[in-house]
């Protein structure tokens, strides 16, 4: 009888503080090297822009990198978060981790295949299930946005901009990025 390892949260407060991060999604461990440049001056722009209108109309919160517990076995940390007042009132424990989904969780994609598919398949999957409403994967290099937003119980593609396009979300009422204003300034690779 074969048994596979199935990594868990435990596992991770075991590991290197070596500047990798360390996810798990459903059992499997999934390691990355810090981000690079360009890929933090998104995060950071993503950030910045949905602070500003968090601030302003008072319904949430924003994060950069914080630490989502589904469960002992799906332990994650998005680029960017965005959660209502009252799903962290619920959610965020005396350590400051979210263990409910949050509306909107920002994944910005590292360069190699198998970080595109933990951000593309296994997260897009574990978030589906775990109740995230919206899902945004970013592409610095192609300068594309993928919006999924959920629809009869799963989180589907809606939408992809590029260019001059302008993001709004009627799960963020008011919001409007244009998307010119997250890339200005960086090198557009096909």
């Amino acid at each position: 009888m074969e048994t596979s390892l199935r990594w868990t949260s435990a596992d991770l407060a075991l590991m290197p503080d070596d500047g990798k991060r360390y996810e798990i999604v459903d059992g499997e461990l999934f390691v990355s090297r810090q981000p690079d440049w360009h890929h933090q001056l998104v995060s950071g722009r993503v950030f910045t822009i949905l602070d500003s209108w968090s601030l302003k109309t008072g319904d949430g919160s924003t994060s950069l990198a914080p630490g989502i517990i589904f469960s002992d076995d799906n332990d994650v940390a998005p680029d960017v978060v965005w959660a209502s007042s009252r799903r962290l009132r619920e959610g965020l424990d005396a350590d400051g981790h979210l263990h409910v989904p949050p509306e909107l969780v920002v994944e910005i994609l590292s360069p190699g295949s198998r970080n595109e598919q933990r951000d593309r398949e296994a997260k897009l999957k574990l978030y589906s299930r775990r109740g995230v409403e919206e899902y945004w994967i970013v592409d610095w290099r192609t300068q594309t946005f993928w919006i999924y937003r959920r629809d009869a119980g799963a989180l589907r593609l809606v939408r992809s901009l590029s260019g001059g396009d302008v993001l709004e979300s009627p799960n963020l009422p008011g919001l409007a990025i244009p998307l010119a204003r997250i890339f200005t300034g960086l090198p557009r690779q096909t």
